[in-house]
């Protein structure tokens, strides 16, 4: 029997961001089961004036090819072509990313004109940021896919409720393995200024309101009141304009405990902000998963996060991170400073760190979506 193949839909290197890399790397890991996967790319996803300049990121998949019908997400003339394209191709199913409202449309007709049964990866229900007309694309999301695969209980919940009794399957996010060349961590500090005994925490990727980071730095004079040598360091693109940050450092008298590094961060300088980090602080207002906490267990560092989304299904309290009591400054210091009294069981953590890195591989992630792929296609 030949091998099922799959149009696989979502933005593929060039294109920066979490979807892209999570893409990336699921589409080598279902090749490695022996699936023949089609990546099926975007040109664009949003006008540039939103993304404050160029889209393009690393290259995390092993193979930098993929078909690019034209796909504008903002351009609905370009959907016929793409799913005249997919059609062409006669995939056994489609697996399609699925991370924002404005795809659902899309993704209905491309089921429609395509004739192909559609499963939606669903990375989030609902947008981190609302927009108007959302309950509008929730709705069409139920009839723009056969089955669903989510990466969280939070979103499988959610998925249930708005759409009960469509197939899916929950899994999680995988870790996030390093990428670059490895760096230790006296090389990454003296790179950044930062002494060899200064606990550094780390708040990494794109700034947005509903990231916290506002939440964070407020809390920095609490945690400084505990360990005054203590070094923020922040390292990502910001949505908003960093003059509001460094404004805010200034008024809190913080200025020579915060770094700020704004910027998209390629892989090869990723491993220097978290070779130099002590923990990865998730300070969100809201969230489903991250692939933020991966990507710390995948280097080895303990994660404090807000209990919100998924962030406490996916950290051990006291074993791989903390979890703050709320979303507020008074919380996050508190996390912080159990963090800071946890220095005699750095050993025991990195062990959990790393048994969670081989229950969340990619090996199984990509078996456990091939099997229900191959099920849903009338494969099995």
């Amino acid at each position: 029997m030949k091998p099922l193949r799959i149009a696989f839909i979502s933005p593929f290197y060039p294109f920066k961001g979490g979807i892209a890399k999570f893409s990336s790397l699921l589409l080598d890991a279902l090749r490695a089961q022996g699936y023949d996967v089609l990546p099926v790319s975007f040109k664009a996803l949003y006008p540039g004036f939103l993304t404050g300049g160029s889209s393009e990121g690393d290259n995390f998949s092993k193979d930098k090819r993929s078909f690019e019908p034209g796909l504008v997400l903002y351009n609905p003339f370009s959907w016929f072509r793409t799913a005249r394209f997919i059609r062409s191709l006669q995939p056994d199913i489609v697996l399609a990313a699925y991370w924002t409202g404005f795809l659902a449309p899309l993704y209905l007709l491309i089921r429609r004109m395509a004739g192909v049964r559609t499963v939606v990866l669903l990375h989030n229900y609902a947008a981190h940021e609302s927009f108007f007309f959302e309950p509008f694309m929730q709705k069409l999301l139920g009839v723009c896919s056969d089955a669903f695969i989510t990466l969280s209980g939070v979103v499988s919940r959610e998925l249930e409720t708005a759409v009960p009794g469509v197939p899916r399957l929950q899994l999680y996010h995988p870790v996030y393995e390093p990428a670059g060349k490895s760096v230790s961590a006296d090389v990454a500090r003296k790179e950044l200024g930062i002494g060899p005994d200064v606990p550094v925490l780390l708040f990494f990727g794109y700034v947005r309101r509903y990231k916290g980071l506002d939440l964070l730095l407020q809390a920095m004079p609490a945690i400084l009141k505990k360990e005054p040598s203590l070094k923020l360091v922040v390292a990502g693109h910001f949505f908003e304009n960093p003059a509001r940050y460094r404004d805010l450092v200034r008024q809190l008298d913080i200025a020579g405990n915060v770094e700020l590094y704004p910027g998209y961060v390629p892989a090869e300088r990723t491993g220097v902000y978290f070779a130099a980090a002590d923990a990865v602080v998730l300070p969100y207002r809201s969230a489903t998963q991250s692939g933020v906490v991966q990507l710390a267990y995948g280097y080895g560092l303990p994660v404090i996060a807000t209990p919100v989304g998924s962030l406490p299904d996916m950290i051990r309290p006291g074993r791989s991170g903390w979890i703050a009591g709320d979303v507020s400054p008074e919380k996050i210091a508190e996390a912080v400073s159990q963090f800071l009294d946890s220095s005699g069981r750095l050993d025991a953590l990195a062990d959990e760190i790393r048994s969670i890195s081989r229950e969340c591989s990619w090996e199984a992630f990509s078996e456990a979506a091939g099997r229900f792929l191959e099920d849903e296609a009338g494969r099995r």
